[in-house]
């Protein structure tokens, strides 16, 4: 009898354990995913490192970059948010403003909210740009497109504002007589990225710097010159969460976020200001970045 009695008492412990777990679990994941709603997807953080670079002349050690990309203007996205970016990057007093790419969600509505609010930003060198996968109305790599004249209307927009859009293209940067190559390219889902007309004729003694959306556009440099790549994309995967890391597909994580070395070519991986249809971010702040060039 007693041992019977002992016998229900520990099973009833261990059930007891077993709903304690459950409980905790529940618990523990459903905080996590009501912080990934109402907190981190609009909670910017400021992301600040150097950056050596072979051949730098002296007249840019020191020259700081901004960077914000992946924008997704919406009705989620609102340009009272992006103005908190905008903001947040003015007050670094940069030299030189980048913006790699994807400016709107999709289609044309929200186009010349996104240019106006972005139009603020100002740079005694500048402010710059490429079009992402989203203003082209693309959204994998077959190169499908909702919205055909959608980066017309995007680029156009944009230099409406001041901002200078690179398509395919090279322009010098100068301090003094002093100079380092920007070069913008097209987006590699687009079809239309063509590095070989951006890069040609450019001096190789000369540090190249790269706006290009899509990062895995560094794979397809063949040996030429780019010193940095700066760009986005990715969003960080969006999610890393605890046990599952980030959602992305195996040649997506091979530059997630962050900064990467590959081949000769440093590739720095913005996780963006904005988010796409879902509004959630865990472990993936969005940013700005703000890099400092320094002699290698």
């Amino acid at each position: 009898m007693i041992n019977n009695v002992v016998g229900w008492l520990r099973a009833e412990r261990q059930k007891e354990q077993r709903r304690g777990r459950w409980a905790r679990w529940i618990g523990r994941n459903w905080a996590r995913f009501s912080y990934g709603v109402q907190v981190e997807p609009t909670w910017l953080e400021l992301n600040q490192f150097d950056i050596a670079i072979a051949d730098l002349p002296p007249a840019f050690a020191g020259f700081r970059i901004a960077q914000l990309t992946d924008f997704h203007c919406s009705r989620h996205v609102t340009p009272g948010y992006l103005a908190e970016a905008v903001c947040l990057a003015q007050r670094q007093n940069p030299d030189l403003i980048v913006l790699t790419g994807d400016f709107v969600h999709k289609g044309y509505r929200y186009v010349d909210r996104v240019a106006a609010t972005l139009g603020q930003l100002k740079a005694p060198l500048g402010v710059y740009a490429v079009l992402g996968n989203h203003d082209f109305s693309v959204r994998n790599a077959l190169g499908l497109r909702r919205y055909r004249h959608l980066h017309r209307k995007v680029a156009r927009a944009l230099e409406t504002q001041g901002i200078r859009v690179l398509r395919n293209e090279t322009i010098p940067i100068r301090r003094g007589s002093a100079r380092v190559h920007l070069a913008g390219v097209e987006d590699l889902w687009s079809r239309c990225c063509d590095l070989e007309q951006a890069l040609a004729g450019l001096c190789p003694s000369v540090p190249c710097i790269m706006l290009a959306h899509n990062p895995r556009t560094a794979e397809h440099l063949q040996g030429r010159r780019c010193d940095l790549m700066l760009s986005g994309h990715t969003h960080g995967g969006q999610v890393n969460w605890p046990g599952l890391g980030r959602p992305l597909g195996r040649k997506a994580r091979r530059f997630a976020a962050g900064l990467y070395q590959f081949s000769q070519t440093q590739v720095y991986v913005n996780k963006g200001v904005g988010f796409g249809s879902l509004r959630f971010r865990f472990g993936v702040r969005p940013e700005v970045a703000m890099i400092t060039l320094q002699p290698k």
